[in-house]
């Protein structure tokens, strides 16, 4: 039997510090990381870390990115609730350890200059 590390996902929140509901969802990413830290996490405020946001446009806050090895998982908004995003977590791993491919994020509907913001992050991420 071949030993198989455990998928490590980067799990990225942009957000933006004036948004009620980005705080409202620091908690829940704290809980998240407490319950889940094999992965790695960063919590981007656009305004303040602009250069890292890069051209991602997020037009509604907050909006979770979870990629793996530099792959775009997924790419949207989240609503503060500790149980989706962990059911979201949870279904990124099983798909990255049963070999699956990163989605067609153009064909779910993201913008061509937003697909190429969000791999450039997650590129970012991953070497980070």
């Amino acid at each position: 039997m071949a030993f198989t590390a455990p998928v490590s996902l980067d799990v990225v929140c942009l957000c933006a510090d004036w948004c009620g509901t980005c705080r409202e969802y620091k908690a829940v990413f704290e809980a998240l990381q407490q319950a889940h830290p094999q992965h790695r996490y960063r919590w981007i405020d656009i305004e303040d870390e602009s250069e890292l946001a890069g051209d991602v446009d997020v037009e509604t806050f907050p909006t979770l990115m979870l990629a793996h090895d530099g792959q775009v998982l997924f790419a949207g908004p989240v609503l503060p609730r500790l149980g989706d995003v962990q059911r979201l977590l949870t279904v990124q791993v099983d798909h990255v350890s049963a070999g699956g491919q990163a989605p067609d994020l153009a064909a779910a509907g993201l913008a061509p200059d937003q697909v190429a913001a969000f791999k450039d992050l997650a590129r970012k991420s991953a070497a980070a």
